[in-house]
C-alpha cells in the first residue's frame, strides 16, 4: 500500500477511528451477508486481512469462534480494536504475513473492503497466496464497492487510498485468474421495507434500461473456493 503513503499516513484521522460497536442490527447484517454464504461455523478458524478496527472480529467472537487472527497494515488501529480480540490482532503487511511459514492455515480468510485499495496485479497476488493459507475444505470472502452500479460510486471514489474498480465480471475474472470459482452477491442491509422498496425500485430501472447492472447493491460480497487444479 506504499503507492500512496500521504493519505496512509492520515488515514486514522480522516477515518476518526474508534472501537465499534457490535450490536445486533451489525450481527444480522454480518450473517447474512458472510456467515450463512459461506458456511461458517463455530468450530472455524478465521483470518481477516486489513480488519481494520475490528467489527467482524468482535463478530467472530460473539458467534462462538474461538481461533481468530485479525492483521492490518495501521499501528493507529492497535488501540481501537476491541478488547475481546485484540489478543487476536497484529500490524504488519499483508503480503509478508501471508508468506511467514507460522501463521498456519485457516478454513476461513475475509477481505472485507481490502482489494480496492490495491492495483489488479497486487489483489491478483495477495489472493494467490491466501489461497496457500486455506485449510482443506476452506474458501475466501471478500467485500468490495459495485463500480458497476451507480449508487457503488461513492464509496469507490470516496477514498483516494483506493486504485481498482471492480464489477461482477471483474471480480469473478480476479477470482479465476488467482485460482478460485466465485460466486458473487449484493449486499443485504436495512429494513424490510426498505429491501422492499429497493426492490421494487430496480425492477423498475431494469426494465427502463437497456443495460441495467448485474447487482444494484452498492456493495458486493463474494465467496471464492478454490479449484482443485489451476488453469
Amino acid at each position: 500500500m506504499d503507492n500512496a503513503p500521504g493519505f496512509y499516513a492520515s488515514y486514522a484521522s480522516h477515518k476518526r477511528y474508534r472501537t465499534p460497536t457490535v450490536g445486533p442490527k451489525e450481527c444480522r447484517r454480518f450473517d447474512a451477508d458472510i456467515w450463512q454464504p459461506a458456511g461458517f461455523t463455530a468450530a472455524m478458524s478465521v483470518l481477516e486481512l486489513g480488519c481494520g478496527t475490528g467489527a467482524f472480529l468482535d463478530y467472530l467472537r460473539q458467534k462462538g469462534v474461538a481461533r481468530v487472527r485479525g492483521i492490518d497494515h495501521d499501528p493507529a488501529l492497535a488501540a481501537v480494536v476491541p478488547e475481546g480480540v485484540r489478543a487476536g490482532f497484529s500490524c504488519g503487511d499483508l503480503g509478508q504475513a501471508l508468506s511467514d511459514p507460522g501463521l498456519g492455515s485457516f478454513d476461513r480468510v475475509v477481505l472485507l473492503d481490502v482489494l480496492e485499495h490495491f492495483t489488479a496485479d497486487e489483489a491478483w497476488r495477495l489472493l494467490d497466496a491466501v489461497r496457500m493459507r486455506l485449510a482443506p475444505g476452506g474458501k475466501v470472502v471478500v467485500k468490495v464497492p459495485n463500480a458497476a452500479c451507480p449508487w457503488g460510486l461513492s464509496y469507490q471514489f470516496g477514498d483516494l487510498t483506493h486504485r481498482t474498480a471492480f464489477a461482477p465480471e471483474s471480480l469473478r475474472q480476479l477470482a479465476d485468474a488467482a485460482g478460485f470459482t466465485a460466486v458473487v452477491h449484493g449486499q443485504r442491509h436495512g429494513s424490510a421495507r426498505r429491501r422492499l422498496t429497493d426492490a421494487a425500485l430496480h425492477r423498475l430501472l431494469s426494465w427502463a434500461l437497456l443495460t441495467p447492472p448485474e447487482l444494484w447493491s452498492a456493495n458486493m460480497v463474494a465467496v471464492l473456493t478454490p479449484r482443485e487444479t489451476r488453469p
